[in-house]
């Protein structure tokens, strides 16, 4: 039974989906859950996911563009108001270098924790914590500070009790 509560998909999801184990051609399934789950109200990612890291022309993009409500615009106060609170924590770490801070900065995944944030979602990620990492802002490390749930893609389809069944042709 899938729970009460909402999955953000960051685009590292989607991406190494494609690139290994749940290949368009060899799980559609994969694909058909998460619009299924979308439709649902269980999970979605974001328009900056979109627009950013899934434009180049390949089948994943084609899929996204057919997929339209699966990402959530990120133009709402709250959304903003999080996203500006989550920057201002990162800049102010020193424990990251500038250069860290600035691809933080102008990538998606703060857009992705913001939207967790002001939703009191989950954020689903392939990032591992690595509260050391000077040269690397990671996901979850983020979501620890600000006190959102972050999990894996594996966690989140058995937590929404999703299951691939083998065809024969």
């Amino acid at each position: 039974m899938p729970d009460a509560v909402k999955y953000i998909l960051d685009a590292n999801i989607f991406i190494e989906a494609k690139r290994r184990y749940y290949a368009f051609n060899l799980c559609p399934g994969f694909w058909d859950s998460l619009l299924h789950h979308n439709s649902m109200g269980n999970l979605e990612s974001i328009d900056r996911v979109r627009n950013k890291e899934l434009s180049e022309g390949d089948d994943l993009d084609a899929w996204s563009k057919k997929s339209p409500d699966l990402f959530a615009s990120t133009d709402s106060k709250f959304v903003l108001a999080d996203y500006g609170d989550i920057i201002q924590w990162v800049q102010s770490q020193e424990r990251f270098t500038n250069a860290a801070k600035s691809e933080f900065s102008s990538g998606v995944d703060a857009w992705v924790i913001a939207y967790a944030k002001a939703n009191n979602a989950i954020v689903v990620t392939h990032e591992v914590s690595a509260p050391k990492s000077r040269t690397d802002v990671k996901i979850p490390d983020v979501c620890n500070h600000f006190n959102i749930k972050c999990t894996n893609t594996f966690d989140m389809l058995q937590k929404l009790g999703i299951v691939f069944y083998w065809k024969t042709s």
